[in-house]
């Protein structure tokens, strides 16, 4: 006869939270993980933003030394580019992309949560070089000759090279999961044209990021070769060429705002319909555009050169092309704007955001058409123009529609409603602060204000619009405190949200909040653009009339 004891089993310990972050697959993890990992990034992002108005909003400040001032605009711009606006966005499609295709994970779990880990320690690999005597100080594009040896002697360029390689190895590995889960794991009946369009807009930028990432990582090897082995591939001294570095980041650098954009175009077109309580105008336009955009971003890498001394032809060519990719780019804006006309408009926080990025990419889209004039541009180069036009681009065009989408989809995984009340807070103070930071910059760069530059002398008219923007800092400043109160008391004590707050149609909305780890206890049917409608309105279903 057995005993008592001889029966007894020890539980085994449950893993701590740290434990269970380090060895999830679940994609709803790893995307929250990229998504907090990017807001610790954002975070010593904007310290290093903010310390760098201080210095400028008076001539001769005296804050900071000009190599401190070097390190904080090369590590601002690089974790901005590679360790901000990436990742958070890899981060909302991890999360949302097999929930929206009915799919219980990414098709490689464990390649995912590697690609996680890579980006994180490629990040933290570049900033360890604070620690280990001094950040980069190159500029996030690294131009060839200040990263040779001979300009700069210490490790902080190798720290900088070996942290985007690792960072890049991660972020194609995450693209390669993307093309392979959207293609192979979309639900019965999905088809490519019933796409939710947030999908369409990653798959894309997904094949963008496998096309335009090796060039950069060849680039990176390149100069790793040149500042360790003695090659010469980037000095012009022994028969390299300066301009090869140029043209290498650029073929990564220019699709790379379309990497950081086409997401967010994914976000609003998910938002603007159901805010408007009406399907998008045009679904199957808004899809090309989307190809056209990836397929047109990879030919016009050259208009950040024209500077640097190209033929007229050349010029001519990559001008062209610029301006040839406002076509798409404008055929989605008119698509939002018909969308949005004639529509029962509702003014939540996720619909506000939208808006706000509709009117904040369009300005920052007119002065590209304006930089994609050669003339204008030979003016402009190196000025603050041009840091005005890409900071109305992609943070007009990521960070808005990030914050659209944030609101949107914040139920759905913590299963808490956020304040309405703090939301428009943080709206208007954000789009304040935004405008009164980077619009005051178009008329420094008019005046002559070069970009990167220490420091400046009194008399040039550049005083006043250094002061609104270093203004326009601490307004956006108090715009993310708001946003971080408004998360903690929703993450303590909010509001529950339900399975469906904002009546919305497409699948993940269809699962519990937060979900359950399998997504779906029974994979759905799709028959129609907007599944969960149907199954709301089965007697006036949307698959009656496509």
């Amino acid at each position: 006869m057995s005993t008592l004891e001889s029966t007894n089993v020890v539980p085994a310990a449950r893993p701590s939270l740290f434990e269970q972050c380090v060895t999830t697959v679940d994609h709803k993890v790893l995307g929250i993980l990229y998504l907090l990992a990017s807001g610790l990034f954002f975070l010593a992002a904007g310290l290093e933003a903010a310390l760098m108005r201080w210095q400028l909003m008076q001539p001769h400040a005296g804050k900071l030394d000009p190599d401190t001032f070097n390190e904080l605009f090369t590590m601002h711009g690089t974790t901005m580019v590679f360790f901000v606006g990436m990742p958070v966005l890899v981060g909302f499609g991890n999360y949302l992309v097999p929930l929206m295709i009915g799919a219980r994970d990414m098709a490689f779990p464990r390649l995912n949560a590697l690609g996680f880990w890579l980006f994180f320690f490629g990040g933290l690999l570049t900033y360890y070089s604070f620690f280990a005597g001094g950040a980069p100080d190159i500029g996030w594009f690294g131009y060839a000759p200040l990263t040779a040896y001979a300009f700069s002697r210490d490790t902080s360029t190798d720290y900088w090279i070996l942290g985007l390689l690792v960072s890049g190895i991660g972020t194609v590995a995450a693209g390669i999961n993307f093309v392979t889960t959207i293609v192979t794991m979309r639900a019965p009946g999905m088809t490519l044209g019933k796409l939710p369009l947030f999908v369409w807009m990653m798959l894309v930028d997904a094949v963008l990021i496998i096309v335009a990432f090796p060039p950069l990582t060849a680039a990176q090897i390149m100069l790793l070769l040149d500042r360790s082995l003695g090659a010469h591939f980037f000095d012009t001294q022994e028969g390299g060429s300066a301009l090869l570095w140029q043209h290498l980041f650029w073929f990564f650098g220019h699709p790379e705002v379309y990497i950081l954009v086409l997401p967010a175009f994914g976000m609003i077109s998910e938002i603007v319909p159901v805010f408007s309580r009406k399907v998008i105008f045009g679904y199957e336009s808004v899809a090309a555009a989307t190809v056209g955009i990836g397929f047109i971003s990879l030919g016009v890498w050259a208009h950040h050169m024209f500077a640097v001394g190209m033929s007229s032809t050349l010029d001519a060519i990559f001008a062209g092309a610029t301006f040839l990719i406002a076509v798409p780019t404008g055929i989605k804006v008119f698509n939002w704007v018909a969308t949005l006309y004639g529509g029962k408009l509702r003014l939540d926080s996720p619909m506000l955001f939208s808006l706000g990025f509709l009117s904040m990419f369009l300005l920052g889209g007119l002065t590209g058409i304006m930089l994609a004039t050669v003339p204008i541009d030979w003016q402009v180069t190196d000025t603050y123009f041009v840091v005005a036009h890409f900071h109305y681009v992609l943070f007009g065009g990521t960070i808005f529609a990030v914050m659209a989408g944030l609101y949107y989809w914040f139920p759905k995984m913590s299963g808490r409603l956020l304040d309405e009340r703090l939301a428009r807070w943080n709206f208007w103070l954000l789009l304040a602060g935004f405008n009164l930071t980077f619009g005051p910059m178009h008329f420094a760069g008019l005046l002559g204000m070069p970009r990167r530059i220490y420091t400046y002398a009194e008399g040039n008219g550049w005083e006043v619009w250094n002061q609104l923007s270093t203004l326009g800092v601490i307004v956006q400043g108090a715009a993310f405190l708001v946003l971080f109160v408004n998360i903690g008391r929703s993450l303590r004590s909010g509001k529950p949200a339900g399975d469906d707050p904002w009546d919305a149609w497409t699948l993940e909305w269809a699962t519990a909040s937060p979900p359950a780890p399998y997504n779906f206890e029974v994979v759905p049917e799709v028959r129609s653009r907007r599944p969960l409608w149907d199954l709301k309105h089965p007697d006036d279903p949307d698959w009656r009339y496509e």
